[in-house]
């Protein structure tokens, strides 16, 4: 049951997976090239599910993880660093210079 609710809630977060990426960006300091890390992404995906009513474990958040991660590098928005942690390839994080207009 735990592996069929974990494929449902990976969807949920596929299909909405830009929505997704600006709760964490507001939960954590995620810009473009920046690194990022699984244990942010275990403990955000575990949030962001509470945000709709969804309560699953640190268990269930950390297997999610591992499905949410690799579809984030399939879409080229995470770059793998190494098992723990990516580069943010998104050009909707870019950061500029206060004051710089580029």
């Amino acid at each position: 049951m735990a592996k069929e609710n974990n494929l449902k809630y990976l969807e949920l977060i596929k299909n909405d997976y830009k929505v997704f990426l600006q709760f964490l960006k507001v939960k954590y300091p995620l810009f473009h090239n920046s690194n990022f890390f699984f244990r942010d992404l275990q403990f955000g995906s575990l949030k962001y599910l509470e945000r709709k009513g969804i309560k699953i474990s640190n268990g269930q958040a950390e297997k999610l993880a591992k499905g949410v991660g690799l579809f984030l590098e399939q879409e080229g928005i995470f770059e793998r660093i190494d098992n723990q942690s990516w580069r943010i390839n998104y050009k909707e994080f870019v950061t500029s210079v206060p004051g710089d207009p580029f």
